[in-house]
């Protein structure tokens, strides 16, 4: 299973107008490749009346499904632009599609080129970028009078405390990546004298926001 990876933050529209013609970009979370063929066809549906439906797409562990279309505009104009765009930004499981209603004036190849390399990056721009980390959740159980020293080590080292349970003692869940599992219950450890225990619970996906120029 991959450990991290970036993704679109929400599904987005993202539409201009180059030269009389209407370029909208779709981007969308996918997870396999039924959802994105699924999601192509609501597009078509939607735009019944549009030129082209051009898209890619990348899927799975180091990207090794991937798709793209350039819906009759001449080859290499959209489908490819549109796929570099991904790789650009390094977005995983996303799909890309523009739809373009033409205007009347031809734009010739490197213009084309250009629309839809630059539709659904402004697009990625709009929805922003986030970066997927699979992280392990670990309780922490402690008496009450050591919650403020846990509390500071957390906030000192940027880690967030998901849910707090009150009982004879205070239990308190972080998540961490699997490489930081020994050294953060060292640490607490140490803090806490040892007057602490741990339990190892579910892995999960934590969403950290980025810039789209970051990476």
């Amino acid at each position: 299973m991959t450990k991290s990876y970036y993704t679109i933050t929400q599904d987005t529209v993202f539409e201009q107008t180059i030269k009389k013609s209407r370029f909208i970009a779709h981007l969308y979370r996918i997870n396999d490749e039924a959802d994105a063929q699924a999601k192509i066809a609501a597009v078509r549906a939607d735009n019944p009346k549009a030129n082209h439906n051009c898209f890619a797409y990348m899927l799975g562990d180091d990207d090794h499904i991937q798709r793209m279309s350039d819906d009759g505009e001449p080859v290499g104009t959209a489908g490819s632009p549109i796929l570099e765009v991904l790789k650009t930004n390094e977005l995983h499981d996303v799909l890309a599609v523009v739809t373009r209603y033409f205007g009347g004036i031809k734009l010739g190849a490197g213009g084309l080129i250009r629309a839809y390399n630059g539709t659904p990056a402004q697009a990625i721009e709009v929805s922003g970028k986030v970066q997927r980390v699979l992280q392990t959740r670990i309780a922490i159980t402690l008496d009450y009078r050591n919650v403020d020293a846990l509390n500071y080590y957390l906030e000192q080292n940027k880690l967030t405390t998901l849910n707090t349970d009150y009982g004879v003692q205070v239990t308190q869940v972080i998540a961490v990546t699997q490489s930081e599992i020994a050294t953060v219950q060292q640490a607490i450890t140490d803090l806490l004298s040892g007057q602490v225990t741990f339990s190892e619970q579910s892995e999960q996906f934590t969403e950290i926001p980025v810039n789209v120029s970051d990476n």
